[in-house]
């Protein structure tokens, strides 16, 4: 009886120290549950300036690069400048093997010898067959006929001419001159070579006219399009001078598209000074057109637009874009997102809870975004994300010791 007693009493003081210790647990997490706004970064709404960019990479190149080729066909025997050599116009740079072109030549002139020899020989048959016309030694029919023979030499000796007038100009073709003044960027020929023109003229050498003058060839989605216009300031920057901002100007928006993966792009040519001779042909460059520009508006970070508050117990969080899930997809998520453009929901904490203020958007500098309606004003906290506290992100090491 007395050991059951025992038992007992020390059952019932267990029950109490965990019941004791279960409450003090409960009151310790009680105490150390941090307020709603500890638990959130917040940002003021301010009033500033905003500047909207559009974006796109390019390729530097030079406003005027020549492509030189050859008009005849041969085997180069020497090549008179390379890479990074700057020319003069009429340069020499390349010459071909003249042998066959001198060949020519000279055949030609021994054509022409010989129809000058056929002319002066119809021409005096034509000036006896004539004499004796007048004599009546010779009928009108022999003067026709003498007549045409001295035509035809003559037509000899302009045939004779002008083949020889073609062969020396492609003997003088057998070497290659520069029809610029610039700078070699490529030579892409070597002794020894046998260049063919028979069909498509092949490329020897190519110059670029100026250096101190370039251009960036770019590509802007149309989404972007139309807020560039001829004249704007153009920043870019390149890789191999990252510390470095440079400046152009936009020259041309052609209006030729260009359709990749159903994604629509135009070119944007830009007008670069490179007087220091910096920017090479090639080198990509990093290009941001301002495209807007407004001061003294009230702006909100776009870190703000994007928040979402975190769902209660037992419901799914919202999805992308502000679409609850099982959100119209298609045509219908299409024309709710044309319902939407620019508007966007901000939130605020208010006694632990969260207050949804819709407000509509104007330009943005992709980090601050005008607010040009909506009950904001400046000042105002905003919530910009949530912050996972150390004792959150810490397992409890509070256990109970059952004895």
């Amino acid at each position: 009886m007395n050991l059951r007693r025992l038992l007992l009493n020390k059952f019932t003081l267990i029950v109490a120290v965990a019941a004791l210790g279960g409450g003090g647990y409960a009151a310790w997490k009680k105490s150390r549950v941090e307020p709603p706004e500890k638990k959130y970064k917040f940002q003021k709404v301010t009033r500033g300036e905003v500047t909207q960019s559009v974006s796109a990479n390019g390729t530097l190149n030079p406003v005027v690069l020549v492509q030189v080729g050859t008009q005849v066909s041969g085997t180069v025997i020497k090549w008179y400048k390379d890479f990074n050599d700057r020319v003069q116009k009429d340069d020499v740079l390349l010459s071909l093997d003249p042998a066959l072109f001198k060949a020519q030549v000279a055949q030609d002139k021994a054509t022409l010898h010989s129809a000058e020899a056929a002319f002066a020989l119809a021409k005096a048959n034509e000036s006896r067959i004539r004499a004796l016309l007048a004599e009546k030694y010779e009928t009108q029919a022999d003067l026709d006929t003498a007549t045409a023979a001295l035509e035809s030499a003559k037509a000899a000796i302009e045939l004779a001419k002008a083949q020889l007038e073609k062969d020396t100009i492609n003997l003088n073709y057998s070497v290659i001159r520069s029809p610029v003044s610039g700078v070699v960027v490529s030579r892409q020929i070597d002794v020894g070579q046998t260049v063919a023109a028979s069909f498509n003229t092949p490329t020897l050498f190519t110059i670029a006219q100026d250096l101190h003058k370039m251009q960036i060839d770019t590509s802007y989605a149309e989404a972007d399009i139309g807020g560039i216009k001829v004249g704007q300031t153009v920043k870019f920057s390149v890789d191999a001078f990252q510390n470095r901002t440079y400046s152009g100007r936009v020259r041309q928006l052609r209006i030729n598209p260009t359709t990749q993966s159903n994604v629509v792009t135009y070119d944007v040519v830009v007008d670069v000074n490179n007087e220091d001779e910096t920017l090479l042909p090639g080198m990509t460059a990093y290009c941001n057109i301002a495209v807007a520009n407004k001061t003294s508006v009230l702006l909100a970070p776009n870190a703000a637009l994007r928040f979402k508050p975190p769902a209660p117990k037992g419901q799914k969080p919202a999805a992308d874009h502000g679409k609850p899930a099982g959100a119209p997809a298609g045509a219908a998520a299409e024309k709710e997102d044309r319902r939407n453009f620019g508007k966007g929901t901000v939130y605020v904490l208010e006694q632990g809870n969260f207050r949804q203020i819709k407000v509509g958007l104007g330009i943005t500098d992709n980090k601050m975004t005008e607010i040009v309606s909506g009950d904001l004003k400046e000042g105002d906290q905003i919530v910009v994300e949530e912050l996972l506290s150390a004792e959150s992100s810490r397992p409890s090491t509070f256990q109970m010791r059952m004895f």
